[in-house]
């Protein structure tokens, strides 16, 4: 079943999203992933917040959105002695264990946890700087407040690029991705053109953006379409970002279009999108999120029709309560691992942040819910 776009109901989803975002906004700034989910409780990512900061500056809510990214930057430089560490150890060719980089999630105070957890990603600190870069093209904010922030994380990630991490699933950590790639070179462009980075710095970071493309479209590419990991074949619902709202891959072009087109087939039913076919977190269901990143690579290959279902299948995942959840239930992919998720965690996360900014996100894209969105669909139309 899927749900109305027009009328005061979809409305008031829109609403009680921006609502509950902004309420369980810490004070400091960080976006907890879900409030009662017993794995995530607590901790902000910077991936997950990124693109969460990004919907709010979307929908016209910029000061959510810059308080999330003065968070990033204070976590950035509270974290300098171990971030200039990686980089002199990066530079003088005896790279640090992994466990010794960043990690992907933070408490909203900025330390690091001290849960076990898959922490090595690159993809949030691309991510950020991309976000902020965006949300100065909309609102133009002063991007100086963040550059000590943005000049650390640029050399951090120049340095760390092209090693293996952890996926955006905090899976599959010996392997390279392009959905991190595309996040690292959609922040070091954005930290450049922006001006949080400048001179030579900035130099750098276009060079190394431009290197991962070439990497990206020469090695991260099967049968015209984006893979999972270099030297696979299949695909992974992230990769829909790289076409939007990131624009690493040109919308309309050829890469662009295998790409959306192989995901569509591939792993959405009925509008709602699998992370990949192998997933058998909480059984492997459907991601309303990835609906909304689907339905932004279909508008800005120029497919409004499958970006309004799209957006229509994820809106009917709001629960009674309000609340749209990371994943759902119905035709899964392997239902023998749900329970054993169930048991270790509880129910599947339920609100996520993420997935109601993403529906935020995809409704301003359409010119459904107020904000600025970014018009890239109407380039391609035209």
């Amino acid at each position: 079943m899927t749900a109305s776009l027009a009328g005061p109901e979809f409305e008031a989803l829109l609403a009680r999203s921006r609502d509950l975002i902004r309420s369980l906004q810490d004070a400091g700034g960080a976006y907890p992933a879900s409030p009662t989910f017993s794995a995530y409780r607590g901790y902000s990512w910077f991936r997950d917040g990124a693109f969460i900061a990004d919907a709010m500056s979307a929908v016209g809510e910029p000061a959510s959105a810059e308080a999330f990214f003065d968070w990033c930057a204070r976590v950035i430089l509270r974290h300098r002695v171990r971030v200039e560490a990686i980089i002199e150890a990066e530079r003088a060719g005896a790279p640090l264990a992994d466990e010794l980089m960043l990690p992907t999630r933070f408490t909203f105070s900025g330390d690091v946890g001290t849960d076990d957890w898959w922490d090595f990603q690159l993809d949030g600190y691309g991510t950020w700087m991309w976000a902020a870069a965006a949300h100065v093209q909309r609102h133009g904010s002063d991007v100086e407040r963040w550059r000590d922030a943005a000049e650390l994380t640029v050399d951090y990630l120049i340095g760390s690029w092209q090693r293996p991490c952890y996926d955006w699933w905090e899976e599959h950590s010996e392997h390279v991705h392009p959905s991190t790639l595309g996040c690292i070179v959609a922040g070091l462009e954005g930290a450049a053109d922006s001006g949080m980075v400048l001179g030579s710095r900035a130099a750098a970071a276009r060079a190394a953006a431009a290197e991962i493309r070439a990497l990206l479209t020469e090695r991260g590419v099967a049968d015209g379409h984006l893979v999972k990991w270099i030297g696979s074949v299949e695909v992974d619902g992230s990769l829909s970002a790289l076409v939007a709202p990131l624009g690493v891959i040109e919308p309309g072009s050829d890469l662009a279009r295998g790409t959306v087109a192989e995901v569509a087939s591939q792993l959405c039913v009925d509008g709602g999108v699998y992370r990949f076919r192998e997933d058998t977190y909480f059984g492997g269901g459907r991601w309303p999120l990835l609906s909304c990143f689907l339905g932004l690579a279909q508008l800005a290959n120029g497919d409004r029709d499958s970006a309004e279902r799209l957006l229509a299948w994820a809106a009917s995942t709001e629960t009674p309560e309000g609340h749209i959840p990371e994943q759902v239930d119905g035709p899964l992919l392997d239902a023998s691992h749900r329970q054993a998720w169930i048991d270790r965690w509880g129910p599947p996360a339920t609100p996520l942040l993420w997935s109601h900014a993403m529906v935020l996100r995809l409704a301003a894209e359409l010119g459904l819910a107020g904000g600025t969105g970014s018009d890239v669909h109407e380039e391609v139309a035209a």
